[in-house]
Parts: C-alpha cells; sequence; structure tokens
C-alpha cells in the first residue's frame, strides 16, 4: 500500500501534544521540566505488531540503524520498567504494510529492568504525500506504559531535506524530536531516543485546528460543529459551548459544566476522511465530518 497514494494525510500528521506534567508556550517552543512531544494516532498504525526487536528484512534495501533509549517516569529520571514500545515506519519504497500477516517494518517490544528498549531496523524514507508534499523520513513510536496514557510520537532525523517543508517536523512541539544519526559498531547507524511519560497529555492548539468543522450524523440528522478557543477543543452548543478534555487516543470528553460521561472518538481514515464516534449512557452514534 502506498503511502503517496493518501494525499489528504500530510497535514493530519501535524496534530501533537506535550507529555511532560506541565509544559507552557513561551512564543517559540514549549517549555518545561522535560520535553518529550507525540502525534495524534494516524491510519497506518496497527495493532498486535509481533514481539521482535529485529525488524531487517533481508534483502530490502535501507541502511541498518540501531534506535535505542530509555523510557522515564514523569520526573523525568526514573526509569519506567514495564513499559512497552512499538514501532513502525514505511519501507525503502514508500510503502507501510497494512495488510501481510509479516507485519513488514513492525513490531513490539518490552523495556528491560532499567527502562531500556532497542530495535534494530532499516532506515526509512521521505515520500510523496500527495501533490509533491514530501514529508520528511520519520519513525513511529507507540508507548504503553502503567499508570500512565499511552503515548504516540514521531522521529525525525537532522540532515533530511524535508523537515523544513514539513507541516509536522516544523512544528516547535517537534524540535527535541529531530535526531542525530550518529555512526555505530560493525557498520550499522545509531540514534538515541529517551522518552518521558505524562499523566495529562496537553493537545496543541494547531493540532486541534485539524479536528474542528462540522460533524454530520447522517441525511436528516443532527450536526455537531466543533471549534478551537483559547488553545482548547470546543463543542458548540445554542449559547456558547462545552469545553472538551483530550485523555488520549484520539478521544475527549466534556469537562465541568455538561459533563454527562459523554466521549468524542476521532479517527482519521485512509483515505484522509474523520470519523466521529460519541459514546455515552444513551448510546453510540457515528457522524463524518463535512469537507
Amino acid at each position: 500500500m502506498k503511502r503517496r497514494k493518501f494525499t489528504a494525510l500530510g497535514t493530519l500528521s501535524a496534530i501533537a501534544f506535550s507529555t511532560t506534567g506541565f509544559v507552557s508556550f513561551d512564543g517559540e517552543s514549549y517549555v518545561g521540566d522535560c520535553k518529550t512531544t507525540t502525534d495524534i494516532l494516524g491510519p497506518f498504525y496497527r495493532p498486535d505488531s509481533p514481539m521482535r526487536d529485529n525488524l531487517v528484512i533481508d534483502g530490502m534495501p535501507g541502511e541498518l540503524v540501531e534506535l535505542v533509549g530509555s523510557v522515564l517516569h514523569k520526573d523525568c529520571t526514573t526509569p519506567h520498567k514495564e513499559a512497552k514500545v512499538e514501532l513502525w515506519h514505511c519501507s525503502a519504497d514508500e510503502v507501510y504494510d497494512n495488510d501481510t500477516d509479516e507485519f513488514r517494518y513492525r513490531g513490539t517490544t518490552m523495556v528491560n529492568e532499567k527502562g531500556e528498549y532497542r530495535f534494530l531496523t532499516q532506515m526509512p524514507v521521505p515520500y510523496d504525500a500527495g501533490g509533491g508534499n514530501y514529508r520528511p523520513a520519520h519513525f513511529h513510536l507507540m508507548i504503553s506504559a502503567p499508570g500512565y496514557q499511552s503515548l504516540v510520537t514521531q522521529l525525525y532525523f537532522t540532515g533530511d531535506p524535508w523537515i523544513d517543508k514539513d507541516v509536522s517536523s516544523t512544528s516547535p512541539s517537534a524540535k527535541g524530536r529531530i535526531l542525530e544519526v550518529k555512526d555505530g559498531k560493525e557498520g550499522k547507524k545509531i540514534v538515541y531516543y529517551d522518552i518521558v511519560m505524562a499523566d495529562k497529555p496537553l493537545l496543541e492548539a494547531n493540532s486541534i485546528d485539524q479536528l474542528v468543522g462540522t460533524y454530520s450524523f447522517g441525511k436528516g440528522r443532527r450536526k455537531m460543529t466543533f471549534s478551537r478557543k483559547n488553545g482548547r477543543l470546543w463543542m458548540r452548543n445554542e449559547i456558547y459551548g462545552y469545553n472538551l478534555t483530550y485523555i488520549g487516543k484520539n478521544t475527549f470528553h466534556l469537562s465541568g459544566f455538561g459533563d454527562d460521561g459523554t466521549t468524542f472518538k476521532f479517527k482519521i481514515q485512509k483515505d484522509g476522511k474523520i470519523k466521529l464516534t460519541t459514546s455515552s449512557v444513551r448510546g453510540t452514534n457515528v457522524a463524518w465530518k463535512e469537507v
């Protein structure tokens, strides 16, 4: 499945939120005790990838590279000993394996007693996200750790000519995720990246803009409109609106006044459309974002 076929996905990958306990925007970048940032879960994630840390495919082009690092608690120093790390990326011919039982360039590993993880794979490549809009080469990671919300992120590499042109990698929050590819042992390259978990992620304002709009529940049925105010996602009503709180995995719930237990889960489809599923004690409903 060619990544370049999905022309509407280039901007959606820019959705990101901070993952430290307290982070603020200083006008140029996000600042806090320690910075790790993460992206919303996109359409190319596949659950249940094999437990393995070697993703190399014999006969396929691509420079060998080790990705190594540690998963840390929110204090930025204490290793998390029970974290699970999932890695996925495209192949040298710009393909994400979304269909085969081989789960090519997809794998899952558990950290060791020191909170360390390691993957051996082959370098991904930039790809055309549609209309000549190239995304820089990158890794996708999902980190699941008891006591924290799952963290999804993308890692970029210094020297990539497309970094300065991509809406996601040029975001201030991505600065700490543009990594140096160093020379390792036995002719391999090596990339280091430590991950800091957090209790309550905060969605970036420019990321919310990807979700705002009107969603239709079907012909003749009601519609739901979302907007952004003060860096938060709001659901409009007749008077002003309801403030929504991000709770992870593309899901929000109502905050404060009007909180009835309803959740709002956004899912990016492979064709670029966005599906909204609302769930409450009254049942579940599905809507689609109007173009």
